[in-house]
């Protein structure tokens, strides 16, 4: 029994190895030269693996993409929540939890630039197949934010007029404008430089208070 569990649990980790190849291959190709111009030839040979690899992991290029949507997005509003939860665990405030937050997305943004500018892209899109996951996921990354806002308005620390939906996804649009600025055409400015200048932001047009 134990060595069954073993090798299942093997099969699934070099399973998801290979989906993140997988993943990494096709933003990176998709990124380059646009979604309809990226085959699964090209996918495959990015990614190392065989043609039937990618069809025996996702049914086709778009549900790869679909997947990727998901896959990506997850992991932005997993690191958002992490900063916001280990804010409060020090015991920091809800600004001081929206200020780890922002420095969470960039630092997001940093090491998957390529993802950040597909998803931007599609945001704009209204004929694709995947509009409605695509919907979906954003309200992920903007609900942990609107979580954050909620908590402040309750305890006193902003002021109960913001109209919280708005606000949440204006901060979200705030960091990957900014941060996509900065990786197109600031590239020698540092993280902790354009993080700075995004908490002077948020502390003037949030707090209201410092």
């Amino acid at each position: 029994m134990e060595r069954s569990t073993t090798a299942t649990g093997g099969g699934s980790s070099r399973r998801e190895a290979t989906r993140q190849k997988l993943y990494e291959a096709a933003v990176t190709l998709i990124a380059e030269q646009g979604f309809s111009a990226t085959t699964v030839d090209e996918i495959a040979e990015r990614a190392g693996v065989a043609k039937g690899t990618v069809y025996y992991n996702f049914a086709s290029k778009s549900v790869l993409f679909e997947e990727l949507l998901r896959h990506g997005v997850g992991l932005l509003t997993a690191s958002l929540r992490e900063a916001a939860e280990q804010t409060d665990l020090a015991g920091g405030t809800k600004v001081d939890a929206l200020d780890a937050m922002i420095r969470a997305g960039l630092g997001f943004i940093a090491r998957y630039p390529a993802f950040t500018q597909l998803y931007v892209a599609e945001l704009w899109r209204t004929n694709r197949a995947w509009q409605s996951t695509l919907m979906v996921v954003r309200q992920q990354v903007v609900a942990v934010i609107e979580d954050v806002l909620r908590a402040g308005v309750a305890n006193g620390e902003f002021s109960d007029e913001i109209d919280v939906p708005l606000t949440a996804a204006a901060l979200v649009g705030m960091v990957l404008v900014a941060a996509l600025d900065w990786q197109s055409f600031q590239p020698e400015r540092s993280l902790d430089d354009v993080h700075a200048a995004l908490s002077r932001l948020l502390q003037g047009r949030v707090s209201g208070s410092r």
